[in-house]
C-alpha cells in the first residue's frame, strides 16, 4: 500500500456537482486560483449555455475537461423509453465533443419492474447501440458500477466484476470502467478486479470521497477523504499498480457541505485530497 502523502494537485479533478451551488464559471475561476488542473462537467452545468464556449473557457482557466457526468439509464421495460435513452446518450456523446470531453461516465440504469438479468442486458444492448457514434467523436464510454442500494433504479451494474464482464464482453478499446471507492470499498474482490481492468488498459476513471458512519443519507450524504472508512489511498495504489495515471477525480453529494461557503468546502477539499488520497 502506497502511504506516499500528495504534495501537488497536478492530478486532482473536481466535478461540478461537488460544488453545486456554483456555477461553472465561478467553479472554473476558483478551482483554477486554487491549483485544481482537471475538472469533470455534469451536464446540468451547460444547461443554457453555448457548450463549445464553456469548454474553451474551461481551457482558458487552465483546466483539463476529464470527462462528461453522465450518459447512461438505458434499461426499461417499455421500448419507447429504451429509445429515448438512446437518443439522450446520443446527445451526450454530441455535448462531450462540444465540449472538448474525451471521456462519458455511464450510470447504467435499472428498471425495478423487470429483472437485473434483463436490466444488464439492455444496459449492454445500449452501449452497442451509440458506440459507433462515441468512436466517430474520439470519446470513450466509462461503465460505473454502482453500489447494491442503487440496484433498483440507478444501476444494474453493481461490481466491478460486472463492469469488466461487460466491458470484456462488448470487447471495444472505446468501453471500459470508472473505479468509485464510494461505490466498490466494500467488495472484498475489489483488487483483482481492478488489476484485471488493469490489464485489459479498461481502467478509465477513479473517483473518491468517502463513506460517512452512520451515512445519514445514502445518495446525498458522502463525506470528505478522511470523515469515514473508506481506504482510499490503499484503493489508489491499486489502481496505480494496475497502470492508472489519469485524475483522481472527488465526486461528492453533500447536503451538509453544499449549505456551508463553497470557497471554505473548495479549501477543504484540496487539504483533504493532500492527506487522505
Amino acid at each position: 500500500m502506497s502511504t506516499t502523502p500528495v504534495t501537488d494537485l497536478s492530478r486532482l479533478c473536481i466535478h461540478t456537482i461537488t460544488t453545486k451551488p456554483w456555477d461553472i464559471e465561478t467553479a472554473a475561476r476558483n478551482y483554477s486560483a486554487s491549483g485544481v488542473k482537471g475538472i469533470t462537467v455534469w451536464r446540468d452545468a451547460l444547461h443554457g449555455r453555448d457548450i463549445r464556449k464553456t469548454g474553451d473557457m474551461l481551457r482558458q482557466n487552465d483546466l483539463k475537461v476529464v470527462s462528461l457526468c453522465r450518459g447512461g439509464f438505458f434499461p426499461a421495460r417499455d421500448r419507447r423509453k429504451r429509445e429515448i435513452a438512446i437518443d439522450d446518450n446520443r446527445r451526450a456523446i454530441e455535448e462531450a465533443f462540444e465540449l472538448g470531453a474525451k471521456l462519458i461516465v455511464l450510470v447504467c440504469g435499472a428498471d425495478p419492474s423487470q429483472s437485473l438479468e434483463d436490466s444488464r442486458k439492455q444496459i449492454q444492448e445500449g452501449i452497442v447501440s451509440v458506440l459507433p457514434e462515441a468512436i466517430s467523436a474520439g470519446i470513450r464510454l466509462a461503465i460505473e458500477p454502482l453500489h447494491p442500494m442503487y440496484a433498483d433504479t440507478r444501476s444494474a451494474i453493481n461490481t466491478i466484476h460486472q463492469a469488466n464482464d461487460m466491458s470484456e464482453a462488448i470487447d471495444s478499446p472505446w468501453v471500459g470502467v470508472a473505479v468509485d471507492v464510494y461505490h466498490l470499498w466494500w467488495d472484498p474482490n475489489l483488487e483483482k478486479e481492478i488489476i484485471r481492468c488493469g490489464k485489459n488498459n479498461a481502467l478509465l476513471a477513479f473517483h473518491i470521497c468517502d463513506w460517512k458512519s452512520p451515512t445519514l443519507d445514502f445518495l446525498n450524504d458522502r463525506g470528505l477523504m478522511g470523515d469515514g472508512c473508506i481506504p482510499i489511498r490503499k484503493i489508489r495504489s491499486w489502481v496505480e499498480a494496475a497502470g492508472f495515471i489519469g485524475f483522481i477525480e472527488v465526486e461528492i453529494f453533500s447536503t451538509e457541505y453544499w449549505k456551508m461557503s463553497q470557497n471554505k468546502f473548495l479549501y477543504k477539499i484540496i487539504d483533504a485530497y493532500k492527506k487522505h488520497a
